[in-house]
């Protein structure tokens, strides 16, 4: 076991790994997540760089973590990776493809 850190240094790379998971784009994450409007797409991608060091709110890791249905502390928790598959969540997967339809579309 490694010497506990105040700041995660994996968050980043699993963030962003999420997020290309379910095939969205910055701003369709944030739809995603439920925070439209309180998160643009800078926020997204500062928290999805590592060199930026910007850690999200908990509410937001927390949000991360549900879409996928994985524990919070696999988010945080360095020594531990992410599933190679995801358990995207019924009811965010209906989000994913919603975003996804109108993405084809055009929309």
């Amino acid at each position: 076991m490694e010497k506990p850190r105040q700041k995660p240094l994996r968050i980043a790379k699993k963030l962003r790994l999420i997020r290309t998971a379910l095939g969205l784009s910055q701003n369709e994450m944030i739809r995603c997540l439920g925070f439209e409007g309180q998160l643009i797409q800078a926020h997204i991608s500062a928290y999805e760089r590592q060199h930026e060091n910007r850690i999200p709110p908990l509410g937001v890791v927390l949000q991360y973590a549900r879409a996928v249905n994985v524990p919070v502390e696999v988010l945080i928790d360095d020594e531990i990776n992410l599933p190679k598959e995801l358990p995207v969540k019924r009811h965010n997967f209906s989000t994913v493809n919603s975003l996804n339809s109108k993405r084809k579309a055009g929309k």
